[in-house]
Parts: C-alpha cells; sequence; structure tokens
C-alpha cells in the first residue's frame, strides 16, 4: 500500500509530507482548496504527463516521492529486479520536473525511464475518476479479473503449462523444417564440402602438432646444414665440393708438415723445427679428431626433407580450408560433424518432420481442450459475476443499468497461455440499449459509480494494493451518497483506498480524514493538509452538510452519519 507522499513545489505545495494507512482514508476541503493538486503529485510519481506548470512559482523544480509497502510475492519486486534495482520490503516512485519542463525519474534512487516509472506504478495503484478511467476500463485486464473472480487457479495454471508444451512443440517443428529446407537448397555445396572436409579428415589438435612438427624439422635441417658446413670447411673435398686435396685446414696441415721435413738431414731432426713439426702433429690430430666428431654429429643430424614437406603441405592445407569456410582450424572438426548432420537430415528429415507434426497436432488438441474446459468456467463465472454486480447497482441509483461479461473465442493465431478466450465487461445504461464498452457507454458519474460496484465485487482479485477515486460520488446524495460510502468501506476491508470526497455521507465512512485547505501567508496563497480526528472532523463533516455557517443541526448530523458502524 501506499504509505507516504512527499511533495516539494508543486503549484501551491512548498512542502507535504503525507503518511497513509490501510483502509479508507477520505481527502476533503472546499473546491479550489488543491485537492487535484494532490491528485498531479501522486500522477507525477506514478509517471504520468510532466508539465512544466506543475512546478510552484520561484522555484528551479518540483519532486514528488511515493513510499509504497507491497506484500511479500508482489510482481513489483519481480519487476524491479529484471532491471537490476534492489527491492526488500519498499519500493519509492520518485519523479523531479524542472522548470524547463523537463523530468527525472527514480525507482530506488536508481535513475528509471518514464515507461518504467508507469509500469511499476501501475502494479501500485489504481486510479478511479471521472474523466480518467484506468484499470478496470482497460479490456486488455478482464480476462484475469475473471479468472481470479471464480476460475480454479489450477485449470489457469494448467492452460499456461499445455500452451507452453504447444508453443515449444511448434517451434521445434518449425526448426526443422527450416533445416531441411537450407540442406535442401545447399545439397550440392553440402555434399562437396562433406567429401573435401572428409577426405581432408582434420583432427582435434592437429594444427598445433603440425606446428611444432614443421619447428622440429626446420630446426633440424638448419642444424645439419650447420654441420655439413663445418665438415665442408675442415675438408672441402670430404664435403663433396670438389676432389681437390690442396684446400683446406688439412691439407694446409701436411703441406706445412713436409717443409719442415725437407729443412732436416736424412735420418736426423733439426733440433730448432721440431716444436714445430710436434705443433703441426697435434694440430693435425686434433683437427682429425674435430672431423669424426662432426662426421658422428651429421648422421645424428641427418634431416629428412620429405617430411618437412609433409608437415607443411598438411598445415597449408588445413588452414586454407579453415579459411575458405571462415572458420578457424580448430573448429575444422565441428563443423565436418555438422555438415554431416545436415546431410543426414536431408535423409532422415521427413521421418522427423512427421513425428514432430504428430507431437504438434498433439499438443495442440491437449490445448484446445483444456481451453474448452476454461472457456465453461469462465462462462459460469462470468454468470456469477453479472448477478453479483447487477446486486450493488440499484442502490449506486445504476438499477437502469445491465452489466455483461462478453466471452469471445480468439482466432487460433491469439491463443495463448490465458486461453482461447476475449473478456470483456460490457454496459447498457438504459432499457433496449446495447452492451457496449465501459468507457464508451457510460457517463463520468455513472461510469465511477460502476466501477465502484465492480471493485466491490472483483478487490480481492487483483494484485493492486492501493485505489484513488476521485469524486466517485459526484452529482448523488442521500441515500445513494450512502451506499457509496458504505461500498467504499467495504472494499477497503480488503484493499487502501484513498478518496477524494463532497459527500458527507462517504466522508463519514473513512478510517481516516485529511482535510485539504488553502491558506495565504505573505501574499502568497499555499496548499496544506491537516489530518482530523474528534471534533475536529465532526466540524468538517458539519461544514460539508451546511455550508459556510455551520449550525447545531448540522453537527447532530454529522454525529449521526459517524455513528454509523
Amino acid at each position: 500500500m501506499l504509505t507516504a507522499l512527499s511533495i516539494r513545489d508543486v503549484v501551491l505545495i512548498e512542502r507535504l509530507d503525507l503518511t497513509f494507512g490501510p483502509g479508507l482514508t477520505v481527502l476533503t476541503g472546499e473546491t479550489g482548496a488543491g485537492k487535484s493538486i494532490l491528485l498531479d503529485s501522486l500522477g507525477l510519481a506514478m509517471g504520468a504527463r510532466a508539465e512544466a506548470g506543475l512546478v510552484r512559482a520561484g522555484a528551479e523544480q518540483a519532486s514528488v516521492a511515493a513510499l509504497f509497502a507491497p506484500p511479500a510475492g508482489h510482481p513489483i519486486y519481480d519487476l524491479l529486479a529484471e532491471q537490476g534495482i534492489d527491492a526488500e520490503d519498499e519500493v519509492v516512485l520518485r519523479r523531479v520536473l524542472g522548470r524547463d519542463g523537463r523530468s527525472r525519474a527514480f525507482a530506488n534512487d536508481q535513475p528509471v525511464g518514464a515507461a518504467l516509472l508507469k509500469r511499476a506504478a501501475a502494479l501500485l495503484v489504481e486510479v478511479q475518476g471521472q474523466h480518467d478511467q484506468m484499470g478496470l476500463a482497460d479490456p486488455a485486464g478482464h480476462a484475469a479479473l475473471l479468472d481470479a473472480f471464480g476460475v480454479p487457479p489450477a485449470l489457469r495454471a494448467e492452460a499456461a503449462t499445455r500452451h507452453r508444451a504447444w508453443r515449444d512443440s511448434v517451434t521445434a517443428l518449425a526448426a526443422a523444417r527450416a533445416a531441411i529446407e537450407a540442406a535442401q537448397r545447399d545439397e550440392e555445396w553440402l555434399r562437396h564440402a562433406v567429401d573435401e572436409l572428409a577426405r581432408l579428415a582434420p583432427e582435434p589438435g592437429e594444427e598445433d602438432r603440425l606446428a611444432a612438427d614443421r619447428q622440429r624439422l626446420q630446426q633440424g635441417e638448419r642444424r645439419a646444414e650447420a654441420i655439413a658446413a663445418a665438415l665442408s670447411e675442415l675438408n672441402p673435398g670430404a664435403a663433396g665440393r670438389g676432389p681437390s686435396r690442396n684446400a683446406g685446414p688439412a691439407a694446409a696441415l701436411r703441406a706445412a708438415s713436409r717443409a719442415l721435413q725437407r729443412l732436416s738431414p736424412a735420418n736426423t731432426t733439426d733440433p730448432e723445427a721440431q716444436p714445430a713439426m710436434a705443433a703441426l702433429d697435434r694440430a693435425e690430430e686434433a683437427l682429425s679428431e674435430a672431423e669424426n666428431l662432426l662426421a658422428r654429429l651429421a648422421e645424428s643430424a641427418e634431416a629428412d626433407p620429405r617430411l618437412l614437406e609433409q608437415a607443411e603441405e598438411r598445415l597449408f592445407a588445413l588452414r586454407a580450408a579453415a579459411r575458405k569456410h571462415g572458420v578457424a582450424v580448430t573448429e575444422l572438426p565441428t563443423l565436418l560433424a555438422d555438415l554431416r548432420t545436415r546431410l543426414a537430415a536431408l535423409e532422415t528429415g521427413s521421418a522427423e518432420v512427421d513425428a514432430l507434426e504428430r507431437a504438434a497436432a498433439a499438443t495442440r488438441t491437449a490445448f484446445a481442450e483444456l481451453c474448452a474446459r476454461l472457456s465453461a468456467a469462465r462462462r459460469e463465472a462470468a454468470a456469477r459475476l453479472d448477478r453479483a454486480v447487477a446486486r450493488e447497482l440499484p442502490p449506486l441509483r445504476l438499477e437502469r443499468a445491465r452489466f455483461v461479461t462478453d466471452i469471445a473465442a480468439l482466432d487460433e493465431a491469439a491463443w495463448g497461455a490465458a486461453g482461447a478466450d476475449a473478456v470483456r465487461f460490457l454496459i447498457a445504461t438504459n432499457p433496449g440499449q446495447t452492451p457496449g464498452p465501459l468507457a464508451k457507454v457510460a457517463s463520468g458519474g455513472e461510469l465511477s459509480r460502476l466501477m465502484l460496484a465492480l471493485k466491490v465485487v472483483l478487490a480481492g482479485g487483483s494484485p493492486i494494493p492501493t485505489l484513488v477515486f476521485d469524486e466517485v460520488d459526484s452529482g448523488i446524495g442521500g441515500a445513494t451518497a450512502a451506499a457509496v460510502g458504505e461500498r467504499l468501506a467495504r472494499v477497503a476491508e480488503r484493499v487502501q483506498v484513498l478518496l477524494v470526497t463532497h459527500s458527507p455521507q462517504v466522508a463519514a465512512r473513512g478510517a481516516a480524514h485529511l482535510r485539504v485547505l488553502k491558506q495565504t501567508a505573505k501574499g502568497r496563497a499555499e496548499t496544506h493538509v491537516q489530518p482530523l480526528a474528534g471534533s475536529e472532523r465532526r466540524e468538517e463533516i458539519a461544514r460539508m452538510l451546511a455550508g459556510e455557517t455551520v449550525t447545531e443541526a448540522a453537527r447532530a448530523a454529522a454525529d449521526s452519519l459517524l455513528a454509523v458502524p
């Protein structure tokens, strides 16, 4: 319910903080005191159109905050959660309006759009006035209200379940048909692609393995080339660069050794040449050892160009196929499996479609059967609702009116989770008149009283916890006004009701009474709200009965009205 309303700088209101309790709260006051300003302020917080004229003269902006305490499990919590807005046990809707006409909206201090603010408010407050009927006047909600009034919840839940099963089967059937049609259109390409990829036979992780093998083989080839180059420098002839024995360090060492040997006489050794000869011998031995080591390395590092070529050809083939199909190489095995599945669908698809068609037909039949039961339950509930509303109309001076709940079959394309019925509340205000939509047939006062009659019957089935009635008693008095007050009190037993009224009979029914008055201070008119109780409330109701001059008779009549249980 609405627990508090905070208003700043709206028209004649500079600063106003109101609190509300459960039950029926009445707002009274002389014409022009500012009761409509309170409703306009509440409407601003509910997402109504923002007009710069609402900003109080001299102020830069107006603001209104409405604090609600919805019951546990109320739909408002789901709506706010969808928007990422936290809400535990309170919801604050706030609107700030600048002098330039621009406004900002907030839900629990989180910025929101005006559209979301309006959606949230529609779950919390319903306004019934002579000139702006909402809620019950909207046919979109009539089926839900009728169901809440008299259709078993289990039947409605089963309808939603069967509708979901039917729609799921229809969706699966459509998807299967689309897959087959797509496969048939691309059959030639599909077969070619499957054949090509099947010959390629890509394997998971193959690209990484091939890249590693390629790198290893390239490194081995470079190693073998380096070893061969080293051998060729030591012994060019042995490395295959020609038969010459006069090139390379080995030949040079032998030539140097022979030259030194010619310096010595036969069978003798030149003492001075001996160290050089020994050094040449050691060098020749070291060179021979180096040649042997390099030869062994060459044997172990012998590269296989054929293996490198094969690895590169395979890697390049995989990457070319990936580019052709617009996927990563790692996705080629999955692509092949998908293409094979699509190709297989050409062969098995017809049988699958047949099975899905049977399933769709079966779920449709099951839903249609449930809809027939739901329609029968609604017709029975509609008859009870019509009788219940009819009993409420005569005391509200609508004895000639006829209320009708119209139930019509929807086209199959419009079937939904709520069934196959279009439900409308219709009214005929005069004998012989064809019933028509509520908002188009009844006058403002008639429509307000009709809405009240409906609320008396339907209030328990609506999730909206707060109702606002704006002068529902306009143009009536006496017994009719008393009947209106009695019914408002009954509605207020189930939901919170806020009522703007000029009727003392209605005002006397309130559990709480607020008087709206306009006062002038420092040459400026301001609207204030005064809670009334005891003698003050008695005096206000007496004023409503007698006018400007309150008599003792009026006070006695006020006592009589306040004494009505």
